[in-house]
This record gives structure tokens, sequence and C-alpha cells, in this order.
């Protein structure tokens, strides 16, 4: 971060301390500037939304106060409507009352009436002489008469009532309030106050500043802090003045209380008589009454925000001090420190130049003074250096010289040594080093100990040789022989696996004797079991079918006696068609009594109405009425049980038909149910002969299943010996093939020893030597045993013949059967020599 700043900075800034020193200067001026101002403007916002919110707060008191006014006028009013004087009636002791009361009322009081509504004549007043309420100009005469309420305490909107004297003003603001008193329905109670009398009340009244009014809902100034201008003449009486609202304050007053700030001087009448406010600028807070009148306090601005100017200009002045402060103790700071560094400079600018002796002092003991300092230890620490290194450079110079002899001296002896050492690396072991070539005392030992070594060496190379010689005849020995053990082997192995294959294609055959014998028993106690199952069915058929019989034969029973019930049914009907008949004859008897009352009753009429004029004409006539109606009732119920009749005889009949129809059906099931009796019996017989044959079926198969079981059981008892012969001839050959390999491994091993053994020879013909055998001569080797026999003539029990190792222990076949080979590289001449775990086992055993 700070290399990318350095970057960005120009190099003319960067070099000049005194530069860089004013310009953070030049910043924290700025920086401390900008904080004061901001810090300013904002104490002076505070300030200014606390005088704000102050001047909300006296509007909404002078509201609070206007509707406290309001609520103390009517209470007084509704106090004075509760005297029992007004329910008498009495005009006399109602006036009477009134000046009495009248006089604890307060100063804004102008007349209390006591008025007819009907005719709005005054039946009783204090200070006023009107006779009507016209005569004062009530406004609300119509509400006075038609809405008057003796609960609620109503008030009219202010308005101009005449003064009656006429002397100095011709009317006054007043506002008036009235209940209904007394018994009847047309008297009130009206008192009037004075509006401009609410000026003494004002909270803001006494302060020269500001301007306080009252407007009502049209717009018209109804009160204020100067008396509505009637102490000032009728000219500057200023009540119903429109407020001039080019600031949208009413409005923005009915919407809620809060304070604006407003600059120019105030429009209307606010710059006229009896305000005479004219600032430059003020401060208006506003509220609403519980009556809708707007409250609107003003305030000059050099009385209300008077301390805000005087913070906005007393941290401007604070805020400059300080910079210019800032400015002067920077410049003569960095001055002074600017003037320090640039000598300090100077001073380095000549030690660079090699001026050691240049003087570097100052009297300050700052950081300034202790860099000086500093500088005048380094400088001569740096003088006791230089001479220092000087002398260093002198002794070296001599050392290096002495160095240089002995380089040059080792360099020769090294040349010398080199040559003897190519003569040797080319087979030549009869050179030799000479000690005396160099006069340092390592390079002797070095020659001392290298001819040494040369000459141990001559003689290793010179056993070695006759070693290799003795290997290489005993390797071809080794392969000879086993040569002819793997052929012997090999012919045993392809002997064991003919045996092996023979034993695996029996094993097959007896495999699948069992499984088709297997196979027969399973199908043997299918048909056992099939036999039993249709044995069953038969036994249940021929249990069935001797079941149906019975059931045949009981049905034969029920056939005969519903034939018995068919012939009782019949007999019924045919007596029921004889009682029908009765029925329908007693019913044609019925028919023909009613034809003759009826015609009795006619000839009944008639002999009434021909003795019209006897005394019980009108008796004989209603019996006569009467017999004619039982008559010809008697008649329709006769036609209607004849209906009846009909429908029952018609139904007799269908049934009587159903009835038929039933019995030969009857008959003819009866026919079939014996017919089906006879064959049950043959099918139960038939059944029975079914059973008994497959009960001899199933007897047999099951036999024949027991005898296939032990036939499964004895090829399974020859497939398992097959397939343990299988497995030990498998094991034979197993064995006979891990030998032969063995003996393949040893042969090969064998040949690889013996080419080694010739290559050794080969290598070792390089080799100059002059030895003349003072060199341990080399052991013979031991007779090689026969392939198949071990050291004692006996023969491995498993097939696979053991080699010694190192320390006299037979070495083992690895995993897949093969020994070891040997490493081409066992004889490589200059390694170190095999450790006995890496030694092949085939050299060993040669």
């Amino acid at each position: 971060m700070v290399g990318t700043v350095r970057q960005l900075v120009p190099s003319i800034i960067r070099r000049s301390y005194a530069l860089k020193f004013g310009i953070v200067l030049l910043v924290l001026g700025i920086t401390v500037g900008s904080l004061g101002l901001v810090a300013t403007a904002a104490l002076t916002d505070s300030v200014e939304a606390t005088v704000l919110e102050d001047q909300q707060d006296a509007a909404v008191q002078e509201a609070q106060a206007i509707d406290s006014w309001d609520q103390r006028n009517a209470q007084l009013v509704a106090s004075a409507a509760n005297a029992p004087v007004f329910g008498s009636g009495n005009e006399s002791a109602i006036e009477a009352y009134l000046q009495e009361t009248y006089q604890s009322f307060p100063n804004g009081r102008m007349n209390a009436i006591y008025v007819n509504t009907s005719t709005g004549e005054i039946q009783g007043s204090v200070d006023t002489n009107a006779a009507t309420i016209e005569d004062l100009s009530f406004p609300n005469r119509d509400e006075l008469d038609e809405d008057l309420s003796s609960h609620n305490i109503q008030r009219t909107e202010p308005y101009a009532m005449p003064d009656e004297s006429g002397l100095a003003f011709d009317s006054h603001a007043v506002v008036s309030y009235y209940v209904g008193v007394g018994d009847a329905d047309d008297r009130a109670l009206v008192i009037t106050f004075n509006l401009y009398d609410r000026s003494t009340e004002m909270l803001s009244s006494t302060d020269s500043e500001t301007v306080v009014t009252v407007v009502d809902g049209q717009g018209r100034i109804v009160g204020d802090d100067a008396y509505l201008g009637y102490e000032d003449g009728q000219e500057a009486v200023t009540f119903f003045e429109p407020y001039d609202d080019r600031n949208g304050l009413l409005k923005a007053a009915r919407e809620g209380p809060g304070a604006t700030k407003i600059d120019g001087e105030p429009p209307g009448v606010l710059n006229t008589e009896p305000y005479n406010f004219d600032p430059d600028g003020y401060v208006v807070g506003y509220h609403t009454t519980a009556d809708g009148w707007v409250v609107l306090v003003h305030t000059t601005n050099a009385d209300a925000l008077g301390f805000v100017n005087t913070v906005d200009r007393f941290g401007t002045a604070v805020t400059l001090g300080v910079v210019l402060l800032i400015g002067l103790f920077g410049a003569v700071l960095g001055r002074n420190t600017a003037i320090s560094i640039d000598r300090l400079t100077r001073a380095v600018g000549e030690m660079e130049d090699g001026n050691l002796d240049v003087e570097v002092e100052s009297e300050r003991i700052d950081n300034i003074g202790r860099l000086y300092d500093g500088f005048t230890s380094m400088r001569d620490e740096l003088k006791r250096k230089i001479t220092e290194t000087e002398d260093a450079r002198a002794t070296a110079e001599r050392e290096r010289e002495r160095v240089e002899r002995i380089n040059e001296d080792l360099q020769q002896a090294a040349a010398s040594y080199c040559d003897v050492m190519e003569a040797a690396a080319d087979g030549d072991l009869t050179a030799r080093m000479d000690p005396d070539a160099s006069e340092n005392e390592t390079m002797r030992a070095i020659a001392t100990d290298f001819n040494e070594m040369l000459t141990e060496l001559e003689g290793t190379v010179e056993n070695i040789s006759r070693f290799a010689t003795e290997v290489a005849t005993a390797s071809e020995q080794v392969t000879a022989s086993s040569e002819e053990v793997r052929s012997a082997s090999e012919q045993v192995s392809a002997s064991i696996q003919e045996i092996s294959n023979g034993a695996d294609d029996q094993y097959e055959s007896l495999r699948s004797v069992d499984a088709e014998m297997n196979t027969l028993s399973t199908t043997t106690e299918e048909i056992a079991a099939t036999s039993n199952e249709v044995a069953d069915v038969a036994e249940r058929t021929a249990r069935t079918s001797r079941e149906g019989h019975d059931a045949a034969q009981a049905a034969i029973d029920a056939c005969e006696h519903l034939e018995t019930e068919r012939d009782a049914v019949v007999e019924e009907f045919e007596q029921l068609r004889n009682e029908v008949g009765q029925i329908d004859e007693l019913t044609d008897s019925i028919a023909e009594i009613a034809e003759q009352t009826n015609m009795l009753a006619l000839n009944a009429n008639i002999e009434a109405s021909r003795s019209a004029s006897a005394e019980d004409d009108g008796g004989f006539a209603a019996v006569a009425a009467e017999v004619k109606e039982l008559s010809q009732d008697v008649k329709d119920a006769t036609d209607e049980i004849g209906a009846r009749l009909e429908r029952i005889q018609d139904q007799t009949e269908q049934s009587a038909d159903e009835v038929d129809r039933t019995s030969r059906e009857i008959e003819r099931v009866h026919d079939l149910v014996t017919d089906t009796v006879a064959s049950l019996e043959e099918i139960a017989e038939y059944a029975q002969e079914t059973n008994d044959g497959v009960q001899a079926i199933s007897t047999a198969t099951e036999e024949q299943a027991g005898s296939t079981q032990e036939v499964v059981a004895m090829v399974d008892d020859i497939a398992t010996i097959a397939e343990e012969t299988t497995a030990e001839a498998e094991t034979v050959a197993a064995s006979a093939e891990e030998q032969t390999s063995a003996l393949t491994a040893v042969s090969r091993s064998a040949d690889d020893l013996s080419q080694q053994a010739v290559t050794l020879s080969e290598a070792l013909d390089r080799f100059e030597t002059d030895a003349d055998g003072s060199a341990g001569p080399v052991d013979s080797l031991a007779a090689i045993p026969d392939p198949g026999t071990g050291s004692d003539g006996s023969t491995p029990d498993d097939g696979e013949r053991s080699e010694p190792d190192h320390d006299g222990e037979r070495s083992e076949p690895n995993q897949d059967g093969e020994r070891n080979e040997p490493d081409d590289a066992a004889f490589t001449f200059g390694q170190e020599p095999a450790t006995p775990d890496d030694t092949p086992d085939s050299t060993e055993d040669s």
C-alpha cells in the first residue's frame, strides 16, 4: 500500500522534506477547517431545529389556552343555566338572578340575556338595552329557534356585535354561548364574551418580537395578542381581516402542528397597525384548536435564531483560528527541521564523495540531533573499517602466494599418480606409485596405500581365475545329470496326467448318471403324487355323486310336495271364482235396490211438490232429498264394488293361468331330476372303480421311487470315489511337474554358472600379474553328488531337491516351484562381494 502511494507521488515532492511537510500542513489545515465548518453547520442545524420545535410548542400552548378559554366559558354558562329560578318562569326573579351571577363572570363578559326563542324577544338582560335578539346581530337565530338543546352548551361563530353607545367603535368582536332553560321549550340563556380581551391571556403577549394571530376556517383573523387593534382606534381594528396565506401555513396547520422558517417580509396585515411586524425573515409556529381555528405564532429571526447565528459565527471564527494556528506552528517547526535535514544531507553527500573529514555536528538534542550523532559515529567507524580492510588485504595476498606453491606441488604429484591409476585401470596390476613424488604427507600416504591395494588385488585376481576354471568344469557335470533326471520326471508326469484325465472322464460320466437317476426319481415321485391326487379326486367325485343322488332324491320329493300344494291352490282358486260370482250377484241386487230407492225418492219429491200447501211439506221434502242422496251414494258404491270385483276376477283368472303353467313346469322338472338321479348313480359306480385303479398305480409308483433313491445313493458313492481318485492323480501330477520344473531350473542355473565362469576367466585374462602363489590357495570343490540323491544318498520325500545355502541349511523352492537363478552381474569386477542372502542358490550348490 505504501509503495503504491509512493509511486503516485511525484518525485519532486518526495525529494523535498519541506515541500512534503508543507503539503501535510495544507491537508491538515483543510481537514481541520472542513471538520470545523461541518461541525458548526451541524450544530447550527441542531440549534435551529430546537428553535423551530420551541416555536411549535408555543403555537400548541396558545391553541390549548384558547381551548381552555372556550371550555371555561361553556362551563360558566352551564353552571348559570342550572339555577332553579328558570323553572319558575318569573321574569323579574330571573333578571335579578342574572344580575347577581353576571358579576362573578370574568372581565371578558359582554352581556347576559334571557330570551324567548320563538319571538326573539329579550325578557331579561344584563349590560344591554336591546329589546330583541336581532338588535344584537345574533348569528344563530334559526338554530336558537329550531335546534335548541337544554343539555349541551352551543356556541356561535365569532361575529361583530353592534356597540350600543356608538362612541368609539361601531361593533365589538364577540362570541356567544346559549342553552335552553326552564320547563318551556322556547326559553334560552345567552351569554356573550368579547374576543379582544382574550389578548391579555396570550402567553407571548409580553414579547415585542412576537405576533400571535388566530384565524378561523374562512381565513379571517378572529383573535391576536394586540387586542385586535381596539386599543389603537377604529382604523386599526383587524377583526375579520383576511390573513395572507401565500406561504401555505393554514393548510399545513390543518394537517398537524409544526414550525417553519420564512425569508423576507411577512405579507398582508402583519406589517401594518397594530402589529408592525416587518422583519427580513421570521419563524412561524402553527397549530389548530379543537374548533378548527388556526393559531399562528410569528417571531423575528433576530429573536428566534439569534443564538443560532451566534453559534455559526463563533464556530466559523474558531475554525479559522485553529487553521491559522496549525499553519503558523507548522511553518516554524517545519522550517527548523528542514534546515537541519538539509545540512545533514549536504554532509552525507560529501561523505559519499570520499571526504570522511567533513564536520557533522548539531546542537539539537532531539531525534535530529541524535541522527547527527549517529552519522558522526558512522563516519568514525567507517574510517576504522577501511584501515582494517587494507591490512587484511595485504595478509590475504601473502597467503595466496603460499597456497599457489602448495597447489603446484599437488598438481605435479596428482599427474604422476593419475598415470599409475590409468595403467592399473587398463589391467597392468604391476604398476606402482612413487611416494617420494610429493612433499605433502597426505599424498605420500595415498601412494603407499594404493600400492598395497594393487598387491592384494593382484593375488586375488589370480585366485579367482583358478576358481572360475573349477566352477566351469563342475557346472557342466551338474547340467548333464539334471537333464537325465528331468527327462525321467517328464515321462512320469505325462503318465500321471493320462491317469488323471481318465479319472476325470469317469467322474463326469458318473455325475451324468447320477443326474439322470435323480431326474428319474423326481419324475417317479411326481407320478406318485399325481396318482394320489387323482385317487383323491376320484374319491371326491364318488362322494359328490352320492351327495348329488341324495339331493336329486330330495328334489323329487319336493316336486311331489309342490304338485300336492298346486292341486290345493287350484281348488282354492275355483272356490274364489265361486265367491266372486256370488259377490257379483249380491252387487247386482244392491244396485237394483238402489235404483228402486232412487225411484222412490223421485216419487217422494213429486208428492212433496203436490202437497206444497201442507204444514209439513218442508220435512217431507227433506226426507225425500235424503233418501235420494242415500240411494245415489249406494249406487256409486255399488258401481265401485263392481269395478273392483271385475279387477279381482281378472287377476284371479291370471293367477289361475300362472298356477297351471307352474304345475306343468314342476312336472317337467320332476322328470329331469329323475333322469339326473339315474345318471349320478352310474357316475358314482364309475368313480369308485377309478379310485381303486389309481390307488394301485400310486402304490406301485411309490415302490419304484424308493428303488430309484437307492440307485442314486450308490451312484453318488461311486462318483465320490472317482472324484477322490482324480484329486490324488492331480496331486501326483502336480508334484511331478514341480520336480521337473525344479530340475529345469537347476539345469538352467548350471548353464548360467558355466557361462559366467567362462566370462570371468576371460575378464581375468585381461589383467597382468606376476603373482607367485603368495596368495592363499583356493579350496578344491567338493564332489558333485548325484542329482537324484542327497549327500547321504537318500531321496527327498516331496520330490524336490534341497540346496545348501551359506549357513549350511537347505534352501527351498519359491512359491512358483522354481529356484532362484544366479544374477548375471554376480561376478562383475569392482563390486562388493555378495552377502549370503544375495548369492544365487545354484552357485552355492556348485
